[in-house]
């Protein structure tokens, strides 16, 4: 999609959410010449595909965070999205502030523990020393625990164990299988190996009985968990990757008939919010049956902000469909497994695409800003 297009008077999108389908949706409908709205809690994108490697590595942080203004201007607003009015087509911030739209774009994302995820209302100065000082958790444990072994807590483990290879790790997973189930079983495999490679210790099958009673991300030396099974654990600091949930908050007063049991928006193939022509949803808050992915959310984001394009030229709208899953996990900076297109790619491939830079030059080329050194 190139070049402005013939925009009636009165056609404003608001999109909420500055995740990568929210800076997506904004970089195209800048492109289209059309006038538009992002609204964020943050005043900068946090490209949270290298949130792992923030947490391990002193001074990386400062790189996966992205001053919003710099990019979008006035565009731009900062601010925590309260409810939305369909019938005044009004999206209301904390503090009172409308913001009128004739077409809305949601891609509030999902949220989860630290450091996985970092949706607070905090400068980037501020986001960037939370992960610095996080960084020196973890220094000053002998041992880590990681809950969970989703694509979230292979990676975390793996992170931790190459950036430092004398510390114990222990991961442990509920299910006897790592990784992501719509990943073919020999990736998963995979990834099993590189970690035990590494020297992480697996305890698969079994679960922390306790977990909402610990203290998370903080190091105490010595503490004694234990496992459903009854097995015991010391470690001196728990990281959890597990619980990730849909942001609902900022649309589920306005649009309760739309959403699924865990809050996900239910779109049409042209991914419009059921019962709203000019309502789109992009990225983790849907309900698409495919996996989260921020790849996923930039092809969400052209499709919906073509729609639009379409839907004022009285063009026939473009469809959505899951393709079959592309995936890539970094292994630490030196390693990775995944698959494209349902097949298994060589683990060199995965860590000279992935692990090394784990595509922070995209973010910034997409942003059109320098990357720090």
């Amino acid at each position: 999609m190139g070049g402005q297009v013939s925009v009636p008077d009165g056609v404003h999108v608001v999109v909420v959410g500055g995740g990568f389908g929210g800076i997506a949706a904004a970089k195209q409908l800048k492109s289209a010449g059309i006038s538009f709205t992002l609204v964020d809690l943050r005043d900068a994108f946090h490209h949270n595909v290298a949130a792992l490697r923030a947490s391990v590595q002193p001074g990386f942080a400062q790189r996966t965070f992205i001053p919003y203004t710099e990019t979008f201007g006035t565009s731009f607003v900062q601010g925590r999205v309260e409810r939305v009015d369909p019938e005044r087509q009004m999206v209301v911030l904390q503090g009172g502030r409308e913001i009128q739209y004739s077409h809305l774009i949601l891609c509030t994302g999902t949220d989860g523990p630290f450091p996985g995820k970092f949706n607070i209302e905090v400068s980037l100065q501020t986001a960037i020393q939370t992960y610095e000082d996080f960084i020196q958790q973890i220094q000053v444990a002998d041992s880590v625990l990681v809950v969970g072994g989703g694509a979230t807590g292979v990676e975390m483990a793996a992170e931790i164990k190459t950036e430092y290879p004398d510390k114990k790790v222990v991961l442990i997973h509920s299910r006897i299988g790592l990784a992501d189930p719509e990943l073919v079983h020999s990736v998963r495999q995979q990834a099993k190996e590189i970690l035990l490679e590494k020297g992480v210790d697996l305890l698969l099958g079994q679960k922390l009985s306790n977990l909402s009673e610990l203290q998370l991300n903080v190091t105490q030396k010595n503490m004694e968990v234990r496992t459903d099974i009854g097995e015991t654990v010391i470690t001196d600091l728990i990281i959890c990757c597990t619980g990730i949930r849909i942001n609902s908050a900022a649309y589920a007063s306005s649009f309760s008939d739309s959403m699924a049991d865990d809050g996900a928006l239910k779109v049409n193939d042209h991914l419009q919010v059921h019962g709203f022509s000019n309502v789109f949803a992009v990225g983790d808050c849907t309900n698409l049956q495919e996996p989260k992915l921020a790849y996923h959310a930039g092809l969400h984001a052209s499709v919906a902000v073509t729609n639009i394009i379409n839907s004022l030229s009285g063009k026939q709208l473009t469809s959505y469909h899951t393709g079959n899953v592309t995936m890539l996990l970094a292994m630490g900076r030196d390693d990775g497994v995944g698959q494209f297109n349902g097949f298994r790619l060589p683990r060199w491939l995965v860590a000279l695409g992935k692990s090394r830079d784990l595509l922070l030059w995209k973010s910034w080329r997409e942003m059109q800003q320098k990357q720090p050194c």
